[in-house]
């Protein structure tokens, strides 16, 4: 039974209150997209990895080199995890990287690291699905709303084991990785950022949704790694998520992740950024 409560009669009043950005995106320190395009203009591939369906794999990314993740076979959508490769405490943040950007992010975003560090681990250099925008649906590219699909969620809701999630490939990539079991690392495993994955929030619910991604063989997105990365990648069991996740029944494609190096005199004047200088008192 629905408990219907009453409007009041100054409720459309209330809705009225003006809209006010948490995060204004001018008081961010803005990347310096000139000189990270004449870097990228002279790359050079030194190493590739390819992530198997329903499968993770690892890569290191070490400071002031690029990687890209890249299509290659089919329509696919992959979940990436980021840690300081020198300190794994130190983790990609998607939800402050969703509240410093967007809830989908594109070039020029960066994606941030957890607290107490808060600062860029990596810079969006280039995205070539970058002229999707927002469709009829609300739905963009790349988001940093959803966390993983996990074979907790999917016991939960459907009942039964399922070892092909992200969150358990992305455990074993990181297993690996680092010479330890998955359940030994999977604390470390966190929310992702959903590369190639088609997504939004139905209008009439505000569910989130997902449709089938746009993304085609040869499509990629590139990041200039800011601190030496260490980076887990998940090829979803969704394949490009048009259907379903966490299943065997979606057609699923290989993903592709290049690493790149650049000539050191393009990249004068960068500096990798410093953690946060806040002191950590809290006050007392």
């Amino acid at each position: 039974m629905t408990d219907v409560v009453q409007a009041p009669p100054d409720a459309a009043e209330r809705r009225a209150k003006p809209a006010v950005v948490v995060y204004p995106n001018g008081t961010l320190p803005p990347p310096d997209m000139a000189m990270l395009a004449a870097a990228r203009a002279n790359l050079r591939k030194v190493d590739e990895i390819i992530v198997p369906p329903r499968e993770g794999g690892s890569f290191r990314v070490p400071r002031g080199y690029f990687f890209r993740i890249v299509s290659t076979e089919g329509p696919q959508v992959g979940d990436l995890n980021l840690w300081n490769a020198d300190d794994l405490s130190e983790r990609f943040f998607s939800g402050k990287t969703r509240a410093l950007h967007a809830t989908h992010v594109s070039t020029g975003d960066r994606l941030w690291s957890s607290l107490p560090y808060l600062r860029p681990m990596a810079t969006i250099t280039h995205d070539t699905l970058g002229w999707y925008g927002w469709d009829q649906d609300g739905a963009g590219i790349h988001d940093v709303i959803g966390t993983r699909c996990d074979p907790y969620t999917h016991r939960l809701l459907g009942g039964g084991d399922y070892h092909r999630c992200c969150h358990s490939n992305l455990s074993r990539a990181l297993g690996a990785a680092t010479g330890k079991p998955a359940h030994e690392v999977e604390h470390l495993v966190h929310d992702v950022l959903n590369v190639f994955m088609c997504t939004g929030f139905t209008h009439d619910t505000h569910q989130y949704f997902m449709k089938a991604s746009p993304v085609r063989p040869g499509d990629f997105i590139e990041f200039f790694a800011e601190i030496d990365l260490l980076g887990a990648l998940s090829a979803c069991p969704g394949g490009d998520c048009g259907a379903t996740h966490s299943s065997d029944a979606a057609a699923c494609h290989p993903l592709k992740v290049e690493i790149l190096a650049t000539e050191p005199e393009l990249l004068t004047g960068w500096r990798p950024p410093e953690r946060s200088s806040y002191g950590r008192s809290h006050g007392e």
